[in-house]
């Protein structure tokens, strides 16, 4: 005689009332972006930048001597127009805007991998691919440098309260001889670092890749970031390079921008490059939000 008794399923069926399947770890994801490159490849880029620096070096250094004039403009206004105070978070604020200001050193050494000659005038009217979406970034940027000198004000408040700026006579000492200076310059420092790494993260890349792709700003700034993380080693290296030479650049009175910064934007291009090679140009899984015009 057939019992009507059902035997209990096996205890390892995941469909079985009550019992948790095993957990299963995932699966392996490549990152398209990581180029596991070397910290040394840093190096690399910067012979590249000298190169292109010297292949047809006339405009590169009369691009170069325009920044450094505009340099001794700006500091020139702030001791003009009594603005003394934002000396400092305006040199830190170098590092946030630099990107957009190198987009005719990109230019050039965009059209020498290409085997075209550039001069002067095409360095600096340059058409971008991406249209307004490249002002657009520099309207982004530029709100970020103006946030960084109101983060400086409010720190300089926080350590000395509502006074005014003594003045450069007495900044030196008020800064380096008194407890209250030494923590304002580690405040300033760290906060100033945090937004300069920031900037360099969303616009290092991002500006070369509106110049020669079709994409929106905030994709391109995304994309960037994305780019400096998943190849973290090389891009310390080279953004600790970056700021080791226009210190360099400062304690020459800006006379070593002249040739420093078109290096170091022929470098950058190299860089961009490197990373964002032509198997991963940009294509419409990459645009998160809008279609350039």
């Amino acid at each position: 005689m057939l019992s009507d008794r059902t035997d209990p399923p096996p205890p390892d069926n995941p469909h079985a009332a009550g019992v948790i399947p095993k957990v299963v770890p995932p699966l392996p994801r490549q990152n398209l972006r990581a180029r596991n490159l070397p910290w040394r490849t840093a190096f690399d880029w910067l012979r590249a930048g000298w190169s292109d620096l010297w292949t047809n070096p006339l405009p590169s250094l009369l691009y170069g001597a325009g920044v450094f004039a505009l340099s001794i403009l700006v500091v020139w206004g702030l001791f003009q127009f009594r603005y003394e105070y934002a000396l400092f978070p305006a040199l830190a604020g170098f590092m946030v805007i630099g990107p957009l200001i190198a987009n005719g050193l990109y230019e050039k050494s965009r059209r020498l991998e290409l085997g075209e000659e550039v001069g002067l005038a095409g360095m600096i009217l340059v058409r971008p691919r991406s249209g307004y979406q490249a002002l657009f970034m520099g309207v982004l940027l530029l709100g970020l440098f103006l946030l960084w000198l109101r983060a400086a004000v409010l720190i300089y408040a926080l350590f000395f309260g509502m006074v005014a700026f003594p003045g450069t006579d007495e900044l030196i000492p008020m800064l380096f001889l008194t407890p209250t200076g030494w923590a304002l310059l580690l405040t300033g420092s760290v906060v100033g670092a945090l937004f300069a790494a920031f900037a360099f993260a969303i616009s290092v890349f991002a500006v070369p890749m509106l110049l020669t792709e079709r994409a929106d700003a905030l994709s391109a700034m995304g994309i960037s970031m994305a780019m400096v993380w998943a190849n973290l080693p090389v891009m310390l290296a080279w953004g600790a390079t970056v700021m080791g030479l226009f210190l360099v650049s400062v304690a020459t009175a800006f006379i070593g921008l002249v040739l420093v910064f078109p290096v170091l934007g022929h470098a950058t291009w190299h860089a961009y490059r490197n990373i964002r090679t032509d198997d991963r140009q940009t294509g419409e899984s990459e645009r998160m939000f809008i279609r350039p015009a």
